[in-house]
């Protein structure tokens, strides 16, 4: 903590510097070497990270996922490689050429984002989408795409924004907005050189192929949001873990319940209640071949027609009951 001077080192230090003492020149010279400087664009670039943004990607990945391997009706995995933070600039110069890009707006937060697919998981996208087994090799001399190539990957890029605006939903209520695609890495211009960006690279496994899918979003376009994604309330509220969902399905599926048949309804005094001994007979209402309702916990589900099988009693479902129990 910073030390605070009190009332009376105040007047003392002024006292001294009309006496002549102190030099606030002298004082302020011997000082400047020590200032440190603060840069206002890159104040957070040293933490490398967002918090919780991770999470985002979590989310993305199970949508993703299952959307992708309905597209291409085929097996895909995608993992997290890692997160970094570059300067825009320098980001660029890690992509390869030809990459193929998605430059998408995140309405309302500002500025643009982006994400990019290296060619070998375009050329294996592609091939899996016209029919192929999805093993297509990079050819020589790296050619550009196609406008083909280029239009069926407009529509991977546009699931995977469908996905990544589910994967917001419960932080923040977001519009993920398709601008265009590019492939030359030296025509992108979202943010100015010297501004910071967060990636995000996931690591796609279709069959055999493999290839890299990575996001990237300035600082700037969620430094709005910074204080929601440091809680991270909503996520805990909201968030779907399939691995719990199907362990609670199978408990349930366990549950023990009380099943009852109706074999019919007779009315009697009390009075013959009353006399009632070993032997004696209560004639009901219905014939032993006719349906009986079947109750689960009480509530009427089925009807069924009682028999044997093998040696105990037992009743076949017949039909199930509707609301009204009929």
């Amino acid at each position: 903590m910073e030390k605070i001077l009190s009332k009376a080192e105040i007047e003392a230090l002024l006292n001294a510097v009309f006496e002549g003492r102190i030099e606030p020149e002298k004082e302020l010279a011997k000082a400047e070497g020590s200032v440190a400087t603060y840069d206002l664009v890159n104040a957070d670039s040293h933490k490398g990270f967002v918090p919780n943004l991770d999470i985002i990607y979590d989310s993305f990945i199970r949508y993703n996922r299952v959307n992708l391997s309905n597209r291409l009706r085929k097996s895909v995995e995608i993992k997290k490689v890692g997160a970094r933070s570059y300067k825009f600039d320098d980001f660029l110069q890690t992509l390869p050429s030809p990459v193929c890009m998605g430059i998408f707006k995140i309405e309302p937060l500002k500025g643009a984002a982006l994400i990019s697919f290296d060619s070998t998981l375009v050329l294996s996208l592609v091939d899996s989408l016209l029919g192929g087994t999805g093993s297509a090799k990079v050819p020589l001399a790296n050619r550009m795409f196609t406008s083909i190539e280029i239009r069926l990957m407009e529509k991977i890029v546009g699931d995977a924004l469908q996905d990544l605006e589910k994967a917001w939903a419960p932080l923040y209520a977001t519009r993920m907005n398709l601008l265009r695609m590019e492939m030359n890495p030296r025509l992108l211009n979202i943010v100015p050189p010297e501004y910071q960006i967060v990636t995000m690279t996931l690591k796609i496994q279709i069959d055999d192929v493999s290839g890299n899918m990575m996001f990237a979003v300035p600082f700037m376009t969620i430094d709005p949001i910074r204080d929601k994604l440091k809680t991270g309330m909503q996520f805990d509220l909201m968030a779907i873990d399939p691995q719990w969902s199907f362990r609670l399905s199978s408990e349930i599926l366990e549950a023990p319940m009380e099943t009852t048949v109706e074999m019919g309804n007779a009315s009697i005094t009390l009075r013959e209640l009353l006399d009632l001994a070993p032997g004696d007979t209560i004639m009901l209402d219905k014939a032993c071949s006719s349906e009986m309702v079947v109750k689960v916990e009480g509530i009427p589900k089925y009807f069924g027609i009682p028999g044997i099988k093998h040696g105990n009693k037992a009743i076949q479902i017949s039909k199930i009951c509707d609301k009204r129990g009929q």
